[in-house]
Order: structure tokens, then C-alpha cells, then sequence
């Protein structure tokens, strides 16, 4: 673990993978809200580093954070959201190829896999979502479509994604869904939430 200084009242915790993130996104939660740790403003995660912003006193922290005992999350650990999806995108062959499999087996592997949301970003709701084994990462397109369809289930690297809205993007389109990722109104806005387990269930239409 690494802890930096960002700024009066920040510190950037870097950690060695995207495991490491989620375990101590998730102790620093358990922390802040039963009052074992001073008083933190927002805590971002991103792929390799947590950001704990609104710090009164980001020196003292720092310290403490070397002593800290950060357990593996347990699997069950999380809200579980299941999202609906029609493996009919317009990159699902291309997928196959990739993987050497048949169509239908990349559906039966990406329905298989119980994701998490590592960390937010890109677009409001949108989540990066660990979960695939590494031989199953994928390449982004050489050139991203100008526009992608608001629901479009997809892959890029080893992460799995869902776009929240139409938007400009490189990921491998492999199905859609009909759920609504990003919604002002709602409490929280987004479905997706850091920590949030998520499993994608195939339906005909």
C-alpha cells in the first residue's frame, strides 16, 4: 500500500489490484460508518488507487492507515443487481472468435460470472465491472462508434460494462438490457455502486 498526499485534505491510496481496491473501498466504508476512522468526505475508487477527500487532518490518517487489517471481501458481501440481457450485440461474434467459442458459449460464460463493480466513471452510472477471468479480455475497437445505444451490454479489457445512455464509445457490444443505469430521481441515481454485486441474466427479448 501506498498513501499519498493530494492537495490539504486528500490522500490517494494505491494498492496492487483491482481486489485490493474493493477490499479497502469496503473497509474504509465499514469504517466511516460505524466511527472507527476520522471523518472522510468522498471516497472515489478507481482501478488501482481509493481517494479519500475531505480530510481534517490527512497526516494523521496516513499513519494509521499502515497499521490497518484489510480482510478479503467475502462473495456474498454486496446488494446483488440482476440485469435482464439480450445477447444480441452487434460484437457477439466477434467475441466468439476471440474466445474460440461458439455464441452461445460466450452467453453461457458471461451469465456464468457474478461480477462487482470496481469503480465508477466514464459516464454517470456507468460501472467498471470485474469479474471475467483474464484469459477472457478483449481489445477495444480500433475506431469507437460515434454513438452507442443507451442499455448496450459490452467488454473492454477485462472489465464488462453497461452504457447508462447513448454515447461515443470503443467497448465489444454483446447484448443489451432495458434497465435503467442512471435516474436523478432515484435514490441512489445510479444502479451501479462500487461494491454492488451484479450477475447478467439472458432473456429472449
Amino acid at each position: 500500500m501506498r498513501v499519498m498526499r493530494v492537495g490539504t485534505r486528500a490522500l490517494l491510496v494505491e494498492v496492487g489490484s483491482d481486489g485490493e481496491v474493493q477490499a479497502l473501498h469496503a473497509e474504509v466504508i465499514r469504517r466511516r460508518a460505524t466511527g472507527a476512522m476520522p471523518p472522510v468526505g468522498e471516497v472515489v475508487p478507481a482501478a488501482r488507487t481509493v481517494l479519500l477527500d475531505g480530510l481534517d487532518d490527512p497526516g494523521a490518517l496516513a499513519r494509521d492507515l499502515a497499521g490497518w487489517h484489510i480482510p478479503e471481501q467475502a462473495a456474498d458481501d454486496g446488494a446483488l443487481v440482476e440485469v435482464p440481457t439480450r445477447y444480441d450485440g452487434a460484437d457477439l461474434a466477434d467475441v466468439a472468435a476471440h474466445w474460440r467459442v461458439p455464441a452461445a458459449e460466450v452467453v453461457k460464460v458471461h451469465s456464468s460470472v457474478e461480477f462487482r463493480v470496481a469503480f465508477c466513471g466514464f459516464a454517470p452510472g456507468f460501472g467498471y465491472l470485474t469479474g471475467l477471468p483474464e484469459r477472457y479480455g478483449m481489445p477495444r475497437l480500433a475506431t469507437p462508434r460515434p454513438a452507442v445505444p443507451a442499455g448496450s451490454v459490452a467488454l473492454a479489457g477485462m472489465y464488462t460494462g453497461v452504457y447508462p445512455r447513448s454515447s461515443p464509445g470503443g467497448w465489444r457490444l454483446i447484448g443489451r438490457t432495458d434497465l435503467v443505469l442512471w435516474d436523478p430521481a432515484r435514490e441512489p441515481a445510479s444502479l451501479f455502486t462500487p461494491g454492488t454485486r451484479v450477475r447478467f441474466v439472458p432473456v429472449d427479448r
